[in-house]
């Protein structure tokens, strides 16, 4: 008999001291993701930083690899991280988040289906302090997402995209062609989603996919998450880096 090879799908996540506590619940929800046969999962955990916090918290296995490197903030966590990613796929699951029953299994089962499709979506769900949750208003339908719709919402909408980019799994290669995350303070995966928009079509998955922790000391709860005038350069330059890239076509996406 022919010996099947197995595929992998590389789930990285970025951390820092104060979310490391909720790595173990990040974990569990790793461990019970189920996926199709053939396929296997890895985790890479990237610290943003070198203190002795973190490492108490990640797993003791075979398929976590663990790094640590100088703080510059998760999107270059991230993108080192991906010295470490092998496989087809690239799923990002954060360090205070959780992803849902199924939720890797969608991503494959979307992105196997049409090798044109770059990246997938799916839908989140805030989850609260007192452990309810909530979701987003005006998810989109279940489906592709055309090149630059998800730019024409984001900027008829005061910079709100219509899905969540911490639910993204993409195509390692369009990835690393994109050059990981933007070097931005904060926005960097909005800035990424932005460009995957460009270059090639998307899926979104109407169940949903990840469940997003609301807590007090998550970055995109403090002040200068908001700051007025460096939210608009940010926007500015993600916003610019997504119309100058709207001119390239992703190789994959004529299903090459």
């Amino acid at each position: 008999m022919t010996a099947v090879m197995t595929r992998h799908i590389t789930v990285v996540t970025a951390v820092h001291a104060p979310s490391a506590r909720f790595l173990p619940e990040a974990w569990a929800s790793l461990r019970a993701q189920e996926l199709p046969g053939g396929w296997e999962w890895r985790w890479v955990v990237q610290e943003d930083g070198r203190t002795d916090e973190v490492r108490p918290y990640v797993p003791d296995n075979p398929r976590v690899t663990f790094r640590q490197g100088r703080p510059g903030g998760p999107g270059v966590a991230r993108t080192m991280a991906l010295a470490h990613a092998h496989g087809t796929y690239v799923r990002i699951l954060d360090a205070d988040d959780q992803l849902t029953p199924g939720a890797l299994a969608r991503d494959l089962a979307a992105l196997e289906a049409d090798p044109a499709l770059g990246w997938a979506v799916s839908r989140a769900l805030d989850r609260l302090p007192d452990g309810s949750t909530a979701g987003f208003p005006g998810d989109p339908a279940e489906g592709p997402l055309d090149r630059g719709a998800v730019l024409a919402h984001w900027a008829a909408h005061d910079f709100l995209a219509q899905v969540h980019p911490a639910t993204l799994c993409v195509r390692r290669e369009l990835l690393l062609a994109l050059g990981g995350w933007m070097a931005l303070p904060a926005s960097e995966d909005t800035g990424l989603l932005l460009a995957l928009d460009a270059v090639s079509r998307g899926w979104f998955t109407a169940e949903p996919g990840l469940l997003y922790r609301k807590w007090e000391g998550q970055v995109t709860g403090q002040p200068a998450h908001v700051d007025p005038a460096e939210r608009t350069a940010r926007m500015a330059v993600v916003e610019a880096r997504a119309r100058a890239l709207a001119g390239w076509r992703w190789p994959g996406a004529d299903g090459s």
